[in-house]
């Protein structure tokens, strides 16, 4: 937020839309300065759009969560001619403490059964730029890449807590969750000394919408 004009935010309008109730709430209270800002708790793909075009629809970490039947069609409807789609996404890459992510690929072998065998981390530059569904399109132009590198260190219990926010890992029963946070834990603590540093890429993409007719 300290990187956007607020007067300027305050005079133009702005749709947020949330799946979640509590966290539309949370959005609102954090929010309630901005009164051109609507948030709307409801899926982005029942969301009714609003009779004018947008200048701009962003979507950080979360547009691959929405129905690929729908998500570009929809956001192109949104957008005025020349207005941008801004996805970002995060991938978890090699760097940091490589050993223990190494290492902890057993702990996944042991407790989820769907981790396939001898996965390791990749190289930014391995992660290939995810354009593949505008290619061909006719809504968008060619996209426009940003990455970025950056390390986080983490305690044991605050890398724990990360953990606990991923789908994957929430959608596991909780005897085989518990078990695999507990084998992480225990490879930080004695193997590690209680702290990790992991390596992040964000990779931001920018695509124009096409004139349509």
């Amino acid at each position: 937020m300290a990187a956007v004009d607020r007067d300027r935010l305050r005079r133009t309008f702005t749709e947020a839309v949330e799946l979640g109730a509590a966290m539309t709430e949370v959005a609102r209270r954090n929010l309630a300065a901005f009164l051109q800002v609507e948030v709307v708790n409801a899926a982005f793909e029942d969301w009714p759009l609003p009779a004018g075009p947008f200048d701009v629809v962003v979507a950080a970490t979360a547009f691959h969560w929405i129905d690929p039947e729908v998500r570009l069609a929809k956001t192109a409807d949104a957008l005025r001619p020349g207005g941008a789609l801004a996805t970002m996404a995060t991938h978890h890459v090699a760097g940091g403490t490589e050993a223990c992510f190494a290492e902890v690929q057993g702990c996944y072998e042991r407790f989820d059964p769907s981790t396939p065998p001898g996965v390791r981390l990749l190289a930014p530059s391995e992660i290939p730029p995810d354009d593949e569904e505008l290619t061909g399109s006719a809504r968008f132009g060619k996209p426009v890449f940003r990455r970025y590198e950056r390390d986080l260190t983490y305690s044991t219990e605050e890398y724990l807590d990360v953990m606990r926010t991923y789908s994957g890992h929430r959608a596991l029963p909780p005897a085989a969750r518990n078990g695999l946070l507990e084998c992480i834990g225990n490879l930080i603590d004695k193997r590690h000394g209680g702290r990790i540093t992991k390596r992040y890429l964000t990779e931001l993409r920018v695509v124009h919408a096409e004139p349509t007719g």
